[in-house]
């Protein structure tokens, strides 16, 4: 008889929350808090109850003041409490007094979204990208009592006279981070390899705030695309493309990308670089946007922070309100169309709207397309089925043994044409702009 393993226990967890009024006002931190718990929960843990502390500037040795400390631990003893999560970013130091006063786990936001990360990573890139994001976090936090990453190699040499083990493990933890770069770096120049084929097709990418529903629109728009969808937050990190058809000769390569987050750790947006490329090189982005969530004004302007710190500065944006059928008060969605124009207000999980969705990614690449008249010989079969194959032919006209061809074509496939061409220089040709 098989034996099917229990899954493990889910810790029981303690949010903390820093509110400084009127800098950071207590119903801000209360909003804070509940990412944290939806965060905690996709770590898998069981939020007991959440504590917010009123301080005009964090206690330089646990954060939360010593006298706080003291009351917290109490707490943990009497509620079997397993682990302690900080919305705010934690020093080495106050993570040390903390777990020392308190007699358990204590992490801060960005340790439990590299947590969430690590859970979530499936492929081997975002395997590297999450280990690199860990141990840049992990390197100043080291302590004596620092469990070895591997044992040390052995030999003549290899350890200098009286170097401390911690020294050992922060020699090992910097070598482990020098090794991972020079990996990513590989995989990025192959990725770009294999993408440069692509070049010629328009690309979209979808940005947004997590579990906006990002990859349930791109499930919706391209079936096959196969996206993992679900209720969680950070639930796609690798990026994942697919052809979406549009009109006659008119597709885009619509790419699914990793989710933003408030407080989005550094070292995660700079390990995350390559897998957002995506986003850079893309022609334009669908913004989704979860307009059923009360701060989804904020969450589109975290984003838009995210998106500046990546190095994205374009401008050409759709705005996709999603989540439209979870709207109780249909005057809500009405203020929102007068407030954002040129948006489109869609359900990706019920299919609402996604015709006119697709007609404003339409119109959105039509302004990269030029009209062109193109005349060669008929037997330039290869230039001739080109264009048939990567532009749309609007008039043909028989001149003599030549025929001239008005097409609508991408700004990016104008390059080839020309070189094409070019190769049948001697045979009679001529491009013109309308």
């Amino acid at each position: 008889m098989t034996t099917i393993p229990s899954p493990e226990p889910r810790e029981r967890a303690v949010l903390v929350g820093i509110t400084s009024t009127p800098d950071i006002p207590r119903h801000l931190v209360e909003e804070y808090l509940d990412e944290l718990k939806f965060l905690a929960d996709t770590a898998g843990a069981d939020v007991i109850t959440t504590i917010i502390q009123e301080k005009k500037q964090p206690d330089p040795a646990t954060c939360i003041g010593s006298g706080k400390a003291e009351d917290l631990a109490g707490l943990i003893e009497e509620e079997k409490i397993d682990i302690v999560i900080f919305d705010d970013d934690l020093t080495p130091v106050q993570a040390r007094n903390l777990e020392r006063i308190l007699k358990c786990k204590v992490i801060d936001r960005t340790g439990l979204i590299l947590q969430i990360f690590a859970i979530r990573a499936k492929s081997a890139q975002a395997k590297m990208q999450v280990e690199l994001a860990q141990l840049e976090y992990l390197l100043p936090r080291l302590s004596g009592a620092w469990t070895h990453l591997s044992k040390q190699k052995g030999g003549i040499g290899t350890k200098g006279p009286g170097e401390t083990q911690i020294e050992t493990d922060r020699r090992l933890v910097r070598n482990r981070i020098a090794a991972l770069k020079k990996k990513l770096r590989a995989v990025s120049l192959q990725h770009d390899t294999q993408t440069r084929g692509r070049a010629t097709v328009p690309r979209v990418a979808l940005v947004g705030y997590t579990n906006a529903g990002k990859s349930t629109l791109m499930n919706a728009l391209c079936p096959e695309a196969g996206a993992y969808a679900e209720n969680r937050l950070f639930a796609t990190l690798d990026t994942k493309t697919r052809r979406l058809e549009l009109r006659i000769n008119k597709l885009v390569l619509l790419s699914d990308t990793v989710g933003f987050i408030r407080k989005l750790p550094h070292t995660l947006v700079e390990s995350f670089k390559s897998t957002l490329d995506e986003v850079l090189q893309a022609d334009f982005l669908l913004h989704v946007i979860d307009v059923s969530h009360p701060a989804f004004e904020e969450q589109m302007q975290v984003v838009r922070e995210t998106l500046k710190e990546i190095g994205v500065k374009h401008e050409h944006m759709i705005e996709v309100f999603n989540k439209i059928d979870a709207l109780s008060d249909p005057s809500v969605l009405t203020g929102l169309q007068g407030k954002y124009p040129d948006a489109v207000f869609i359900s990706a999980a019920r299919g609402l709207n996604l015709t006119a969705l697709k007609e404003s990614i339409a119109n959105h690449v039509a302004r990269d397309y030029k009209t062109r008249k193109v005349r060669t010989h008929v037997s330039n079969y290869k230039l001739i089925g080109y264009l048939y194959d990567h532009a749309e032919v609007i008039d043909k006209k028989h001149i003599d043994e030549e025929v001239q061809l008005t097409i609508r074509v991408h700004r990016n496939n104008i390059k080839q044409i020309d070189a094409l061409l070019k190769a049948s220089a001697p045979k009679r040709h001529a491009t013109s702009d309308i």
